[in-house]
């Protein structure tokens, strides 16, 4: 059974929750981990679809909330042409399964989440959302990550796995 996980990520806080995302699934399926700007659309015979990014702005990025990452970055990351938000305009409808995570302050208790945002898009689009989407909390705008935040990726995609497995889906 194959998960592809696709992320965006600015900083490298959601890329490391990516990682260990796979890390949990690792154990129980094949898991490949892209990154957004290199992420096929033409994708299918996929166990599971796992979609994760930056909530900017109360949702997914978008090209400005992109390029004021970059100035508050002091130009140390370079703007991205594409984020979960485009890639996901570009998807072709599916019927897999799907599962969506996302990054955000760990301070702000605020309404909004890329997560969210993306599993509509791909509910959207015909997936079958496997879990509820999940965050993951930063300490500021450029992390780190909070304590556990790491561990609770790696429990959270094995959880992903059992499911997957443990439903039948191949």
């Amino acid at each position: 059974m194959d998960v592809l996980v696709v992320v965006e990520s600015v900083f490298g806080n959601t890329r490391v929750v990516a990682e260990a995302v796979a890390a949990g699934l690792a154990d129980r399926v094949s898991v490949r981990v892209v990154d957004v700007v290199d992420a096929p659309t033409a994708i299918s015979g996929l166990g599971l679809l796992v979609v994760g990014g930056p909530t900017h702005a109360f949702g997914m990025s978008w090209s400005a909330t992109r390029r004021s990452a970059v100035e508050q970055s002091g130009g140390a990351v370079e703007p991205a042409a594409v984020g979960i938000r485009e890639w996901l305009a570009m998807l072709p409808p599916g019927a897999g399964a799907a599962a969506t995570f996302d990054t955000g302050m760990s301070r702000l208790r605020i309404s909004g989440s890329a997560a969210r945002g993306a599993a509509r898009l791909l509910k959207r689009r015909g997936y079958r959302m496997l879990t509820r989407p999940m965050t993951f909390r930063v300490a500021g705008t450029q992390g780190p990550l909070i304590g556990g935040e790491r561990e609770r990726a790696v429990a959270w995609g094995a959880g992903l796995a059992q499911q997957l497995v443990g439903s039948g889906i191949s």
